[in-house]
């Protein structure tokens, strides 16, 4: 994956999506064409694309209505109907409505407490060939919040951080109640947090006030004057589970960790992950290694979450080629964000690739 950085200096929401479309208007066009293919390949006939599409815009409209603003700005300066280019914000609402698909995506480990800024390391697992641009962006929001982000392009934001110090994690789920029809687009409720969150406790009204028809999980954090915090976030149609260090499974120590399956105790009971999926195997490594995690520099953070078994580690994903394309992931991107610094410090690739090449820093 390439990836492309931009800081854009805009007073609203449709001058950023114009300076946005306007510079990287063929990877907008080419990531509609990608899904409008994948959704094709996963049997979503294009109606359907189109309605689940429309009812997530309605949702959008009358929730985050800059958001809307902003891609049908970018649209018009890219030159993509603005169905198709919608289609991709609202990626994971079509996909929900299709079986779950092998994998799922990305590991992630944040530790936190009092006197200590956040730690914290994540995988972004996808497929490849659908993302071969992705978008590192900083921007001041509609809030007066300074951002930084990564994301696809065409979704509203995945992970990232603000000058409030707040960064934010995100996988997905599955869950028995995702419809995919009428809901907030799941990576729009991460890019509101973004955008407008000054504490954990702003940031869990945002999560809490979206109505979704998918599912996944916001790991959201905070360092302070006193330390640091972190809650996750788990959205579903069926309702919001909210985790915290220490009060789940990850234990007492200061570690909130997630992959791709429920933790929240009521919300698990409807979990339907795909069950070739190696989530479980993932967030038993990340429990095995995180006591080898903290106070280390990022790059040695990434070193050491693929524990002793290297290029090896299940968080380690690289594409079985004899695979069909849908059934092909692949571990794009590792990143650690810094929320003193409100920075992202990443890798196109694997946590072992990014040991030996170093991180970057946006």
């Amino acid at each position: 994956m390439k990836l492309q950085t931009a800081t854009i200096d805009a007073l609203s929401p449709a001058e950023r999506g114009r300076l946005l479309g306007t510079r990287f208007g063929g990877q907008f066009r080419e990531s509609a064409r990608l899904y409008d293919e994948h959704f094709a390949e996963l049997g979503i006939d294009a109606q359907t694309v189109r309605d689940v599409t429309a009812g997530c815009v309605d949702r959008l409209a009358g929730w985050a209505p800059n958001q809307v603003a902003e891609f049908t700005a970018i649209a018009a300066a890219a030159q993509v109907d603005p169905q198709r280019l919608f289609a991709v914000v609202a990626r994971t609402e079509v996909l929900a409505v299709a079986p779950a698909q092998g994998e799922g995506e990305c590991s992630t480990a944040v530790h936190v407490g009092a006197g200590i800024p956040a730690e914290t390391v994540q995988t972004w697992d996808w497929h490849d060939h659908l993302v071969p641009e992705g978008l590192l962006a900083s921007f001041v929001s509609d809030a007066g919040l300074r951002v930084k982000m990564f994301t696809e392009f065409g979704t509203a934001a995945k992970l990232g951080v603000n000058s409030a110090r707040i960064g934010l994690h995100f996988n997905i789920l599955r869950h028995v109640s995702d419809r995919g029809f009428d809901g907030v687009p799941v990576h729009s409720v991460a890019r509101r947090v973004l955008d407008e969150a000054r504490s954990l406790d702003e940031a869990e009204q945002i999560a809490a006030s979206a109505d979704v028809a998918a599912s996944t999980v916001l790991t959201v954090f905070q360092t302070t004057d006193a330390g640091s915090d972190a809650r996750g976030f788990e959205l579903s149609p069926a309702g919001l589970g909210i985790l915290r260090p220490g009060l789940d499974a990850d234990g007492g120590d200061g570690w909130l960790l997630h992959t791709n399956h429920f933790l929240d105790p009521e919300l698990s009971a409807g979990d339907c992950i795909d069950p070739a999926s190696t989530t479980a195997e993932r967030y038993e490594h990340l429990r095995a290694v995180r006591g080898d995690l903290a106070g280390h520099s990022p790059v040695e953070r990434a070193r050491r979450a693929c524990g002793g078994d290297g290029a090896d580690a299940v968080i380690c994903m690289r594409p079985d080629e004899s695979l069909p394309r849908i059934a092909q992931w692949a571990t794009l991107l590792t990143v650690g964000i810094d929320t003193v610094g409100t920075a992202l410090e990443y890798h196109p690739g694997t946590p072992d690739a990014a040991a030996s090449a170093g991180l970057r820093t946006f």
